[in-house]
């Protein structure tokens, strides 16, 4: 279905590392009714913009830009901040993976990297601290280490299809153990491991923090009870400076050490508390089942 017009246009600035599925994003976009523009230098992303008529059924643009056109951040944010005046909505989306996954899908593919350092691994490297600034400016981070192209597809139309462009800011609260990693794409990333851990209680050990018992377990201690009053009074802060200053989606990790108890129980509660805000919060638990 085409999407629907609106009253403001708005551009996606996709970036990020090489491999990290740029162009199957490009097309994902495409697919979803945005002209996509690709290897674009920062400076003629203003040009760009201005010089797309934003036709019915492409009426939102999307430009790809990367280490191949030359990456200077004073370009881009000047560029982003004369689109901004003229009242068109910008978003950069930053795709990321593990470099292990990168190097994997270099090997899979045999294609060289664009940076064509010695190896795969060197390239990676410097394109990460090339880009360093790019990601810290990013509105959204993607990580794509453990997606597929279908669920690419799906993070891609939850958060830049027509009709969830133009809604309220959506929060996005995780839960995941850190022996499993840390989330590469969280806006805010907090620590519950200093709560009594489930684990060690026998009757309690194969259950889950959706489990009213493991979440009576938590939630009734006092450090647990003042952490959620203090996290969703800073979200309460947050969201709506963030939504002001025009961004659309926050992402928040809550994490314990295997994911399955006090995190789990913790994001949960925090996702409630929220809806009864009138925030739309998505919850999920990343590994709750490792």
């Amino acid at each position: 279905m085409d999407p629907a017009p609106t009253e403001h246009p708005h551009v996606l600035v996709l970036t990020g590392m090489s491999g990290a599925g740029r162009s199957s994003a490009g097309n994902i976009l495409e697919d979803m009714g945005y002209t996509v523009i690709d290897n674009l230098p920062p400076r003629l992303l203003a040009l760009a913009a201005q010089s797309h008529d934003m036709p019915q059924l492409h009426k939102h643009l999307a430009v790809i830009i990367d280490s191949r056109g030359g990456l200077e951040m004073d370009e881009l944010r000047s560029a982003m901040d004369e689109l901004a005046r003229e009242g068109v909505l910008t978003r950069v989306v930053f795709l990321d993976a593990e470099d292990d996954v990168i190097v994997s899908r270099y090997e899979e593919n045999k294609r060289p990297h664009p940076l064509g350092l010695e190896t795969i691994t060197e390239s990676i490297g410097a394109e990460r601290e090339l880009l360093s600034d790019l990601r810290e400016a990013a509105d959204v981070i993607v990580d794509t280490s453990n997606l597929n192209v279908h669920e690419l597809r799906d993070r891609l139309d939850a958060q830049f299809s027509e009709e969830e462009m133009t809604r309220p800011m959506r929060v996005s609260i995780r839960s995941f153990g850190f022996k499993h990693g840390t989330p590469r794409d969280a806006d805010l990333l907090l620590d519950v491991r200093f709560l009594p851990n489930p684990y060690w209680v026998p009757e309690l050990r194969d259950l889950r923090g959706t489990d009213e018992a493991v979440a009576g377990y938590v939630l009734q201690d006092e450090n647990a009870k003042e952490f959620v009053e203090r996290v969703d009074d800073l979200l309460q802060f947050l969201v709506p400076r963030f939504e002001a200053e025009g961004k659309s989606y926050l992402s928040v990790g809550i994490g314990c050490t295997g994911g399955h108890h006090r995190s789990v129980a913790i994001a949960e509660e925090l996702g409630r508390r929220l809806g009864q805000h009138g925030v739309k919060a998505a919850v999920r638990h990343r590994d709750i089942n490792r």
